[in-house]
């Protein structure tokens, strides 16, 4: 049995720089946490625990396309765009709703709204290999998409609000 230290996307997580720090990574911890009902993963670093949203090259081309995507998979990219989405609202102040479709095939769109504006829509594809290269590239992309969402917030104040 390999022990976390020595599992290289552990291993890879860890020495990456202040990636865990930031306010998303932080969210999309304490979801990952949420998910933990008997409490296994109590004593386990938050690196650890994110370890699993990194998928090297050589993860990503042994995947194949064709087929369902894997639940854990799927775990992995709705825990990603919730995090997303509890971050809008908290630097929003405003109620955020999420929707996520995807297709057997792998691709599918995610769309995030407040009662009457869509502050950001984006088409997925190849579902089936979702994970970052690092974990700084994981925060990297989230704290984007968050920006994102609030520029369009702060484009449309008085429709978001309404």
């Amino acid at each position: 049995m390999m022990t976390a230290l020595s599992d290289p996307r552990f291993t890879r997580a860890v020495s990456d720089d202040g990636s865990l720090a930031t306010p998303f990574m932080k969210c999309l911890a304490r979801l990952v946490r949420a998910q933990d009902s008997y409490g296994l993963w109590k004593d386990k670093c938050d690196a650890e625990l994110l370890a699993n949203f990194t998928v090297t090259e050589e993860q990503r081309r042994a995947i194949p396309i064709i087929g369902d995507p894997d639940p854990d998979v799927l775990l992995r990219l709705d825990l990603f765009y919730a995090a997303v989405g509890v971050a809008i609202e908290e630097r929003s102040g405003l109620l955020i709703s999420r929707t996520l479709e995807i297709s057997d095939e792998g691709i599918g769109r995610v769309l995030f709204t407040t009662r009457r504006l869509v502050v950001l829509s984006k088409t997925l594809r190849d579902v089936h290999r979702f994970g970052f290269n690092t974990l700084g590239k994981c925060a990297k992309t989230g704290t984007k998409l968050i920006e994102d969402a609030i520029k369009s917030i702060e484009a449309y104040p008085d429709v978001a609000r309404a």
